[in-house]
């Protein structure tokens, strides 16, 4: 006999369905199907049964067909502009963890460098059927994806006082929004350095296509305002390392230099404060005061013991978790928003 003929003569084992897990767990059908749906009414002990019985016999549900009856794919998207920088890197693991624990797989969509979306991508996105898509990128507008979508209302993280999407043409489209209120902890911070004298404020920008950007300007220029400080440098940046310790060392070396300095995210403060250090001689905080934005991972270490204004990461997946069950519940609804409130962290780049 050919080794050609053996192969032919192996009998691939037939797939496991839901009927061998129900006789063998002694269980309908119906239960083995709830045994599989995290937020279904079964006891612990049966669900727990059910599930042994299924890994033993490697049975898995079959999502497509379970798609087609309850027109529910468990499939949530996100559009992201990068998936490297360490803001975006804690936040999709945090909310891929989260989303998981609800029976959600994650789907990753990454944009173009200026945050548009290929069309191609739009389109190829529109066949997976998602319960639900978060949009990190603002630039892809709600009309945009909702003739991409269908069902699925997207969500926003906006940071205006009201929720919209500045620059954007408005919507004609239903979208969901977590509304991420900047002035709070940007208020703590400028009152923090200015309580330890500074007087000559910089303002470090992120990505010019970034609206999260322009609106945390927006919000440090009327706290400045409201203080009845002078109006502060605007530093060119694009929320790198590089690029902030490139404006700092110009702003000391052809400038005439601050005494305190507001960086729109964590890594780019890291530049700013490794250029004063290093570069340029001066000593953080007693000649310069620095503060960030996010509280990445990073900020707490010792080389750095960043002050920043602090988004809480886990109350900020949890709201849009929250977002995406209520909108299940309820598809008709008008617009849902969710409200996040940023804070001070002090550490010791501001006050020695």
């Amino acid at each position: 006999m050919s080794d050609q003929s053996s192969i032919q003569e192996v009998k691939r084992p037939e797939r496991a369905t839901a009927d061998t897990v129900a006789k063998l767990a002694g269980v309908s059908r119906v239960a083995v199907s709830r045994a599989f749906n995290p937020h279904a009414s079964l006891k612990k002990e049966k669900r727990e049964l059910i599930l042994k019985i299924a890994k033993d016999v490697g049975y898995t549900p079959d999502m497509a067909a379970r798609a087609l009856v309850t027109r529910r794919s468990h499939l949530v998207g996100v559009i992201v502009p990068d998936v490297c920088s360490p803001w975006e890197s804690q936040e999709i693991d945090a909310l891929t963890t989260a989303l998981q624990a609800e029976g959600f797989a994650t789907l990753l969509f990454k944009t173009r460098t200026d945050q548009s979306m290929d069309e191609r991508l739009l389109t190829y996105m529109k066949g997976f059927n998602l319960d639900s898509i978060i949009a990190f990128a603002e630039n892809v507008t709600p009309d945009t994806l909702a003739h991409s979508l269908g069902r699925a209302v997207p969500i926003y993280v906006s940071y205006s006082e009201d929720g919209s999407l500045p620059n954007q043409p408005k919507s004609t489209s239903v979208f969901d929004r977590l509304i991420v209120d900047q002035k709070n902890g940007i208020d703590q911070a400028v009152a923090l350095m200015q309580a330890y004298g500074c007087k000559r404020f910089a303002y470090l920008g992120g990505t010019t296509t970034s609206l999260a950007n322009t609106e945390r300007e927006r919000a440090f220029k009327c706290v400045m305002n409201e203080r009845d400080l002078p109006e502060p440098l605007v530093l060119q940046g694009d929320y790198t390392y590089e690029s902030a310790l490139a404006s700092t060392l110009d702003l000391f070396q052809v400038g005439e230099g601050v005494d305190g300095i507001f960086s729109a995210n964590d890594v780019g403060a890291f530049g700013v404060i490794d250029a004063l250090r290093f570069k340029l001689g001066l000593r953080v905080p007693e000649d310069v005061k620095v503060v960030g934005f996010d509280d990445i991972a990073q900020s707490g270490w010792l080389s750095y013991n960043l002050t920043t204004v602090k988004i809480d990461l886990e109350d900020r997946v949890r709201a849009l978790v929250r977002l995406i069950l209520r909108r299940l519940k309820d598809p008709n609804a008008p617009a849902m928003i969710e409200t996040l409130q940023t804070r001070l962290i002090v550490r010791g780049t501001v006050g020695s």
